[in-house]
C-alpha cells in the first residue's frame, strides 16, 4: 500500500490535538482509555442535529424528513414523554416496531428526555416482548399498529403510564394514544442533565438459546462508536495515501438501511451515526435485493450491506445490469461469517466501492473492530484491526493468554463495553468482570494486530477429540461459486461424538452435487473437517432478525 503503515496511521490520528485523541478516566472503578473529543450524551448529539437543517435525514418510500423536521417532532414527543406521561431520568421507555421514521423520532425523543431506550425486537411473538416489558419494566411504550395489536393480550398487570400506536389503520381502542396526537406540544427539550456513564439502552440480545437477556448500555459507551466509526475510515485514507477531509467539509452520503434499529448495528452505527455526520439514511420495508437496487438507483445510494448475505443477492440478482448502482461507494457487513471470495465478487460488480467487514456484539455497542478497502482485500477472511480504545485478550479455558498467533477466547475491554445485563447478576458475573467481557467467541489474531473469528465456543465441533472451527469450513465452502451460503452443524456420532455436517443454499440456477462439494472442501482443509454430510436448498437458510443463522432449526435436517 502506497500510504502509511498501521501504527503510523494510529499515531498520527490519535495524537494530542488529533481528532482522535484518547485519554484516561475511571469507569466504575477501571482505568479505561477513551475518545477524548466524544460527545457527552446522545442529547448533546441530538441537540447538535439542528444545525443540519432543511438537509434530508430520514426516506421512506415517498416520505421525507428532513433534519430540521426530525428535530421538531423528537422534542415534540420529548416534551410529552416529560410534561404528559411523567417520564424521569432512568425511567424505561420501549419501542415494539419495524423501520419505520417514527422509530428514530421515538429513540431520540426518549434519550433526549433522560430515559433508558428498551428497543424490542420486532420478530418476537407477543409473550416474547411481553417477557421484555416486565424485565425493564418500562413505563412507556411506543409501538406500530402490528405490534401493538399482537401485544394487546398480554399488557394487563404491566406499570405502563401509556402506549403510543404509530400508523394506526383504524380507530384506536381505549388505553391506546395517537402518536401523532403526542406531537402537539412543540418547543424546547425537557431539561435533564446527562453524563457519559448514565444508562442510556437496554438491547436484548437475540435470544438464540433461552431467555434474551438486557445488555444494559451508557452514553459513553454509544457515543464511544460514533467515533470508532469514524476512526476506522480515517484510518483508511491514511493506508491508501489519501488525504483526510479538512474538519466539517467531509461528503454527505446516502446510507440504506438494510437492518433493524432494534439491532445495535442498525441503531448505533447507522441511526446514531448518520445523525452524528449529517447523513442521509433510506429505509426499507423489509429486505429485498430488487428493491434495494431500485432504491440504490433513485437515491444515489453511497453505501449499503447489513449480513454477507445481502450482498451476495445483490451481486448475483439475474437483474444487477438494468439498474444504475455508479453511486455505491461502500459496502460493509457483519454479524455473520464472509467468504473471503466475498471481496473480489464486490470489486468486480462495484469497481469503485470499498469492502469492509467488522466484528462487533451487542454487548460492545456495535463495533471493536474493522477491516475495510486494501486491507480488507489483503486478510479478506479478518475481521480486521481492533479500535485503539479497546484492548483485547486472546485465553485459554482457565482464562491465561495463549501465545501469539494461538487460538483463545476474545476478550474485550474498553469504553464501548456495556454495564452488564440488566437484572441479571448471575449472567453479568458470567461474561464481565475487572473491566473485561468474555465475548465466547473463538478468535486468533496474527503478527499485525488483525483479528480472526472462528468460531462461538460453545458452537465449536469436536470429532474424535480434533477441535472443528465452523467457520472455517463455510469459508471453503463459500469459496465454491455454486454456494450463496453456508452453515456447518454437529451430526451427532456414537464413535467420533460428532461429525461435520453442512446445509449449503445454492446460487440461483446453479447445480452441484454433495460429493463435488466435499471434494472441494478436502482440497482445501484437513480431512477431519470435511462435511460428511451437506444437504443442498435453493431456500435462504433460517436467520434471525439480527443476522445470525439459527443453527438450532437446521439441526433436525441430519435426524
Amino acid at each position: 500500500m502506497r500510504g502509511l503503515s498501521i501504527a503510523a496511521s494510529v499515531a498520527a490520528l490519535t495524537a494530542p490535538g488529533a481528532p482522535f485523541e484518547m485519554e484516561e478516566k475511571v469507569i466504575s472503578g477501571i482505568a479505561t482509555r477513551v475518545w477524548k473529543n466524544a460527545p457527552p450524551s446522545l442529547r448533546a448529539v441530538f441537540e447538535a442535529s439542528r444545525a443540519q437543517g432543511d438537509r434530508p435525514f430520514l426516506v421512506y418510500e415517498a416520505e421525507r424528513l428532513s433534519y430540521a423536521e426530525h428535530y421538531r417532532k423528537a422534542a415534540a414527543l420529548a416534551r410529552a414523554f416529560a410534561f404528559r406521561f411523567g417520564i424521569r431520568k432512568g425511567d424505561r421507555v420501549a419501542i415494539a416496531m419495524r423501520n419505520f421514521p417514527e422509530w428514530s423520532i421515538a429513540f431520540w425523543a426518549a434519550a433526549a428526555a433522560g430515559a433508558v431506550v428498551v428497543p424490542l425486537n420486532a420478530w418476537m411473538t407477543g409473550p416474547e416482548l411481553l417477557y421484555c416489558l416486565a424485565d425493564c419494566g418500562a413505563r412507556l411504550l411506543v409501538a406500530d399498529a402490528q405490534r401493538a395489536e399482537r401485544l394487546a393480550p398480554h399488557l394487563a398487570g404491566l406499570p405502563l403510564e401509556a402506549v403510543l400506536v404509530a400508523r394506526a389503520e383504524r380507530a384506536l381502542p381505549p388505553g391506546r394514544l395517537d402518536f401523532e396526537a403526542a406531537l402537539a406540544d412543540e418547543g424546547e427539550l425537557p431539561p435533564v442533565a446527562l453524563d457519559p456513564e448514565d444508562d442510556a439502552t437496554i438491547f436484548y440480545t437475540s435470544g438464540t438459546t433461552g431467555k434474551p437477556k438486557g445488555a444494559l448500555g451508557s452514553h459513553r459507551n454509544i457515543c464511544t462508536n460514533l467515533l470508532s466509526i469514524a476512526f476506522a475510515r480515517a484510518r483508511t485514507l491514511l493506508r491508501r495515501g489519501e488525504p483526510l477531509p479538512a474538519p466539517g467539509t467531509a461528503p454527505k452520503t446516502a446510507t440504506l438501511l438494510s437492518v433493524p434499529f432494534f439491532h445495535a448495528t442498525g441503531c448505533h452505527s447507522v441511526l446514531c451515526a448518520s445523525l452524528y455526520a449529517g447523513n442521509k439514511i433510506v429505509l426499507m420495508y423489509r429486505w429485498d435485493a430488487e428493491r434495494a437496487m431500485q432504491l440504490i438507483e433513485r437515491e444515489k445510494i453511497n453505501g449499503f450491506g447489513g449480513v454477507p448475505s445481502m450482498a451476495w443477492q445483490v451481486i448475483e440478482h439475474p437483474n444487477f445490469e438494468r439498474y444504475d448502482l455508479s453511486s455505491i461507494e461502500s459496502i460493509g457487513y457483519g454479524g455473520a461469517p464472509a467468504a473471503p471470495e466475498l471481496v473480489a465478487r464486490i470489486k468486480a460488480r462495484f469497481p469503485r466501492a470499498m469492502p469492509g467487514n467488522g466484528y462487533g456484539l451487542t454487548e460492545t455497542s456495535s463495533v471493536t473492530s474493522q477491516n475495510a478497502a486494501e486491507d480488507y482485500q489483503r486478510k479478506p477472511d479478518s475481521a480486521g484491526l481492533v479500535i485503539p480504545v479497546c484492548d483485547v485478550r486472546v485465553v485459554d479455558a482457565a482464562g491465561n493468554d495463549v501465545a501469539p498467533g494461538a487460538v483463545g477466547e476474545l476478550w474485550v475491554k474498553g469504553p464501548n463495553v456495556v454495564k452488564g445485563y440488566w437484572n441479571k447478576p448471575a449472567a453479568t458475573a458470567a461474561s464481565f468482570g475487572g473491566g473485561w467481557l468474555r465475548t465466547g467467541d473463538l478468535v486468533r489474531i496474527d503478527e499485525e494486530g488483525f483479528l480472526y473469528i472462528l468460531d462461538r465456543v460453545k458452537d465449536m465441533l469436536i470429532r474424535g477429540g480434533e477441535n472443528v472451527y465452523c467457520v472455517e469450513v463455510e469459508d471453503a465452502l463459500y469459496s465454491h461459486p455454486a454456494v450463496m451460503d453456508a452453515a456447518v452443524i454437529g451430526i451427532p456420532h456414537r464413535v467420533l461424538g460428532e461429525e461435520v455436517g453442512a446445509v449449503v443454499q445454492l446460487k440461483p440456477g446453479a447445480q452441484v452435487g454433495e460429493e463435488t462439494l466435499r471434494r472441494h472442501v478436502a482440497e482445501r482443509l484437513a480431512a477431519f473437517k470435511v462435511p460428511a454430510r451437506i444437504a443442498l436448498r435453493q431456500e435462504p437458510l433460517p436467520r434471525n432478525a439480527n443476522g445470525k443463522i439459527l443453527k438450532r432449526e437446521l439441526k433436525g435436517v441430519f435426524a
